[in-house]
């Protein structure tokens, strides 16, 4: 049994030792904030969408970070999973986007807003988050993640959001198995480039592609046979 000089010893030696701990740790995580949060990538861009995303309660329905609603899809690593012209496209038009489903309020954001929301979940994207969100395991093992690995990264951010390929993706338009054996190349571009100059009314948007874009799907949907 300790002394009462004893015990006066122990508990100021230990609460010193600790107190020498916290700071050390508190100075180390400070010192690391900055590459951690990729301070230097922060443009006028990005800080303009950060005032975009709190000025529109943007959080009320989506988190980011870990906080906010639950209502809508975490938007933490929207860039990498979408990239920026589904962004683009959503930012537009949700409705569009998911016809018939998506209950995503449509926002009047001019070009430059888009720009700066595009460039603040890409930097959001990037800031080093210790692992999280997870990356979720694929349900369908090795040869369902072999097939993912071929298509265009163009068509996994955009096109499976309403189509279906080998089984996975949206339902909302049809599936795109055996595309290739239906449709030629010459439609397909035409089709990609603006549906609804081939079929008025067509629920499919015009999507932001590029025509480096447009072509690497023309190829890759032609392959589908």
């Amino acid at each position: 049994m300790l002394s009462k000089s004893q015990a006066r010893a122990f508990f100021l030696i230990g609460t010193g030792l600790c107190a020498v701990a916290f700071i050390g740790l508190t100075v180390d995580t400070f010192s690391r904030i900055p590459a951690q949060t990729k301070h230097d990538d922060i443009t006028e861009e990005v800080k303009r969408g950060k005032d975009l995303w709190e000025s529109n309660n943007c959080m009320g329905c989506h988190t980011l970070f870990g906080e906010g609603a639950y209502y809508a899809p975490e938007l933490t690593k929207v860039y990498e999973r979408r990239g920026e012209q589904f962004i683009r496209g959503m930012l537009t038009d949700p409705a569009a986007m998911y016809p018939g489903e998506r209950k995503m309020q449509k926002y009047d954001f001019s070009e430059d807003d888009k720009t700066a929301l595009v460039a603040f979940f890409k930097w959001a994207g990037g800031v080093d988050l210790n692992g999280f969100p997870p990356t979720p395991p694929l349900a369908q093992g090795t040869a369902q993640t072999a097939k993912l690995d071929t298509q265009p990264l163009v068509f996994k951010q955009t096109c499976t959001v309403c189509h279906a390929l080998d089984g996975q993706g949206g339902t909302v338009g049809p599936s795109l198995d055996g595309v290739g054996t239906r449709l030629d190349a010459d439609y397909l571009r035409k089709w990609l480039r603006d549906p609804t100059n081939v079929k008025p009314g067509t629920k499919m948007p015009k999507l932001p592609l590029t025509d480096a874009q447009i072509e690497e799907l023309v190829t890759f949907l032609g392959s589908k046979r």
